[in-house]
């Protein structure tokens, strides 16, 4: 049964009712159709839901649909020039030059760096009394904090760029970025998420600034460095300033997207104790500190990143705006008109995935291989040309933490726990999502 919408707000339209609960907002748009209309954030939006629609407007075959003006009235001032805000022939040119920094070579060192590196963020929980026996640990604020040292470690060269206090405001002035795409307000008043944001932005483009020259005069190892460096065989390089829409972009995007799949993981493990010792028994088959190709066989955790990905997708809905008139399964859609691609939808029909509200990591199994049920069934990282570049780094940062996770601790959170999540802006576990963590024993047969 669909949960009863909210009542129309003049001018912001549906916008509360969709941050309530978007699944249930989508639900009930899909019920009406795959291509409908509401009014939200002050706009006429098209809504897309369902594999054949969302596809329509991801392979984007006749170039009607924009990712920069679409993304760009949600988060654009904050992550201006990204590559997920650039379209056609500028974005491809930026794509070449960037994939260079995605390549297999490129992610073993980062793995290997990341290695110790989550070594040394989990002996810090263990500092700060995480394991302590009957205590509530709060997951999802850890995590984050680990996910943004990783960030700068692994993109920046180390936190020898900065002391503990600017690493806090950088924090901070990612997640006012993030969180002024889901601002009512959009204006740039004192005490508004929009006003937060705009001084986030100018923070992290001093920090870059100040760095930049030192990156450029030599080749280290950390992305930053290797932003600076990227050239095309015709000689072609980033500026400074798309050094710095890009770093901007990539942190923002290793650093919450990561940290939202290994909550969402962590939560379902923590429910489900024969697959959390499952992937342990996996885990514990390798060394603390796997290469790559080791980490790539740990079939069993990569079948639960995949289904923490389906619950809970970490950019639930995907911004476009048409730049000429179109048509979406017969639907016209005019010039102009911005497009919410509902991919989070599609992760719970029950027309693609058996009992889609069951965890059930198996579903991505060979031999089922539900996501395969449709091309667009399963689209955590989007389609077509803007599918997330950074993919296969960011699965490997996710399996890595959850691999030392797994090696060194044990979980339980109730079977009836439901995650309260907050989604005015990237989904987010409005408790911290509190769990009780102790230290891993093995058992030793009777």
């Amino acid at each position: 049964m669909l949960r009863p919408p909210l009542a129309k707000i003049p001018l912001i339209g549906h916008t509360l009712d969709y941050m309530s609960d978007p699944l249930a907002f989508m639900r009930r748009q899909h019920a009406l159709g795959p291509v409908t209309e509401r009014r939200m954030m002050g706009l006429r939006w098209t809504l897309l839901s369902g594999p054949d629609a969302c596809e329509a407007a991801l392979r984007n075959a006749d170039k009607a649909f924009a990712n920069g003006p679409g993304w760009g009235f949600l988060v654009g001032p904050f992550f201006d020039r990204g590559l997920m805000l650039l379209d056609f022939a500028e974005h491809h040119r930026h794509r070449l030059l960037l994939q260079q920094a995605f390549t297999r070579p490129r992610i073993e060192g980062y793995v290997e760096q990341l290695v110790p590196a989550i070594s040394r963020g989990l002996d810090a929980w263990v500092a700060q009394g995480a394991t302590v026996d009957g205590g509530a640990f709060l997951a999802y604020p850890a995590l984050k904090e680990l996910t943004l040292d990783l960030a700068t470690q692994i993109f920046m060269g180390g936190a020898d760029l900065a002391d503990d206090a600017e690493l806090d405001a950088l924090n901070d002035a990612f997640i006012a970025c993030v969180q002024a795409g889901g601002a009512l307000v959009r204006l740039d008043l004192p005490g508004t998420r929009w006003r937060r944001a705009h001084r986030g932005r100018r923070l992290l483009e001093g920090f870059l600034l100040r760095h930049l020259p030192a990156k450029r005069a030599t080749e280290g190892n950390d992305l930053f460095s290797v932003l600076c460096h990227l050239r095309t065989d015709d000689g072609e390089t980033f500026s400074d300033e798309d050094v710095v829409n890009h770093m901007i972009f990539l942190l923002m995007a290793a650093h919450d997207t990561s940290t939202i799949t290994v909550t969402t993981a962590l939560q379902h493990l923590g429910q489900h104790p024969e697959w959390q010792q499952r992937c342990r028994e996996e885990s514990l088959a390798l060394p603390e500190h796997p290469s790559l190709a080791e980490l790539e066989t740990l079939t069993s955790l990569d079948l639960v990143i995949k289904e923490s990905l389906r619950l809970v997708p970490p950019v639930p809905l995907l911004a476009r705006r048409t730049v000429k008139a179109t048509e979406v399964l017969g639907v016209p859609v005019p010039k102009g008109r911005f497009t919410a691609v509902m991919v989070h939808l599609s992760h719970h029909l029950p027309e693609l995935w058996t009992d889609p509200e069951r965890f059930d990591p198996d579903r991505f199994s060979d031999e089922r291989r539900e996501d395969k049920s449709h091309r667009y069934a399963w689209e955590p990282f989007g389609g077509g040309v803007h599918k997330c570049l950074g993919m296969a780094f960011a699965g490997a940062e996710v399996s890595l933490i959850l691999h030392q996770v797994l090696r060194r601790f044990e979980w339980r959170i109730d079977a009836d726990y439901v995650a309260p999540l907050d989604y005015h802006s990237l989904p987010f576990p409005a408790d911290g999502l509190p769990i009780e963590l102790h230290p891993y024993q093995a058992r030793t047969p009777a």
